[in-house]
């Protein structure tokens, strides 16, 4: 049963969901969790279909009329000049220099402990199989700059595929009127300190077209215009619409996942700290207006004093408003059930994009978290540390895709090859297998590449 909470003069309603002492299927729990509504979802990939069609037919004369649609600014073509991203260094509070720095070491140290060891493995005499790990040749990463320009995102799109060994890596981020038509100041100082220097004022969903399927040259209004090559792979967060258009154009392009408006679950129990609970669902509703904010707890008492903490952080914080619409909207809210059993069933089926497990025995619990993009555990992992210098990547599913997608890694720009390696010998030992298989398979044809081998 959901039911809104008592508002208590709050400008905002936190809803209830009961489940205790409900058995519920996986289809159930999935239908009761809070999620964006499906109309919002539609009327996102409307919009997008139709931007994408633009981008595809118009070039830079469309990216030129949406970025003055939607960013208000006038531009001939979105490559951010060299100089620009230098002097954007240059000037980079060293303060923040030091913690892109940091941030970058981590990241750095963790993307190399994934890297993939190739494998040659062999099945019989004269019979390898082998699997090399190759990186893709080109990549465009998408760093958002609307509400919060995330130059953190800089280091989480780039310092993975700069250890799987990318050669080619764009960014783009959306243009910024007070910044020139340039996108946000330190976004560009984040790139300069990664050495990427193809840089593109764009956003939104025509920057995921622009990198799925190419600019031509000269397509411009006034036939100006540099092509913006067409990519492998397109990574990186973004809202709603951004994560529509990567779901549009895969299979055009690979994606890392639909990194799309942020959420946030805390499975908690009675130990856990309502006011750390209440700052880190604060933490992410801050994001967006959509972002999504969810309590699942078998306390009571827990998330009525979540709720007290709640109304007295979001007063004092600095974007109360935003705040307030995330954790009011039909995303956000908090879930009762009768045991961690539950919980953890509860979670696997919502399959957040960040999920805190704070309870007792965190470790143990999170170990049976098998859906969501980053588990964080116990009092001292907040989201907040992942978002910026745990050495985690902060790009992960949402809206459920946690239960097949994974968060961004090295491998997400690495594709597995096979190489077979067979000798004569080798393929007489199985050839009547493979012409036995062939004939049951009404496929003659194959078992005769074979058999012309051993006339």
């Amino acid at each position: 049963m959901t039911e809104p909470a008592i508002n208590s003069g709050a400008t905002f309603t936190l809803r209830r969901t009961d489940l205790r002492g409900q058995s519920l299927s996986v289809a159930e729990l999935k239908g009761a969790v809070p999620r964006t509504a499906a109309s919002t979802v539609s009327t996102a990939e409307t919009a997008v279909e139709a931007i994408i069609a633009d981008v595809r037919r118009d070039g830079h004369a469309a990216l030129a009329a949406l970025a003055h649609k939607f960013d208000g600014v006038t531009q001939e073509h979105p490559r951010v000049p060299a100089g620009a991203l230098q002097k954007a260094l240059e000037t980079l509070d060293p303060a923040v220099r030091a913690a892109l720095e940091e941030s970058i070491a981590r990241a750095t140290a963790f993307a190399q402990a994934q890297k993939p060891a190739n494998i040659d493995f062999p099945v019989a005499n004269g019979a390898v199989v082998s699997q090399h790990w190759v990186p893709v040749s080109r990549v465009g990463m998408y760093v958002p700059g609307g509400l919060a320009p995330l130059a953190s995102s800089v280091i989480m799109n780039a310092v993975p595929a700069q250890a799987a060994g990318v050669a080619s890596v764009a960014l783009a981020s959306p243009p910024q009127k007070n910044n020139g038509g340039l996108p946000d100041q330190t976004i560009l100082a984040a790139a300069a300190l990664l050495g990427i220097d193809e840089v593109y004022a764009m956003g939104g969903a025509q920057a995921i077209a622009a990198f799925a399927y190419g600019v031509a040259a000269g397509s411009s209004a006034t036939g100006g215009g540099e092509v913006i090559e067409p990519v492998d792979v397109v990574t990186g967060p973004g809202n709603i619409f951004v994560a529509t258009a990567k779901r549009l154009v895969k299979g055009v392009v690979g994606i890392d996942s639909e990194a799309g408006a942020t959420e946030i679950a805390v499975l908690a129990d009675h130990t856990a700290n309502p006011i750390f609970v209440a700052a880190d669902l604060i933490s992410q509703a801050e994001h967006d207006p959509n972002a999504a904010s969810v309590l699942v707890t078998t306390s009571v008492e827990l998330a009525d004093a979540v709720e007290r903490e709640l109304r007295a952080q979001v007063a004092r914080t600095a974007h109360r408003e935003r705040v307030q619409t995330a954790l009011g909207g039909v995303q956000s809210g908090i879930v009762l059930v009768s045991d961690l059993a539950q919980g953890v069933a509860v979670c696997n089926a919502y399959a957040a994009e960040h999920l805190e497990v704070v309870t007792e025995n965190a470790v143990e619990v999170a170990a049976q978290i098998s859906n969501a993009g980053a588990i964080f555990i116990g009092d001292y992992s907040p989201v907040s540390l992942g978002d910026y210098c745990a050495g985690s990547n902060h790009v992960l599913p949402t809206s459920g895709t946690a239960a097949f997608s994974s968060g961004l890694n090295v491998t997400t720009f690495l594709r597995a090859v096979q190489l077979i390696n067979y000798n004569k010998d080798a393929l007489a030992e199985v050839a009547r297998h493979v012409i036995t298989l062939s004939q049951a398979e009404d496929l003659p044809a194959h078992g005769d590449a074979v058999a012309v081998r051993f006339p």
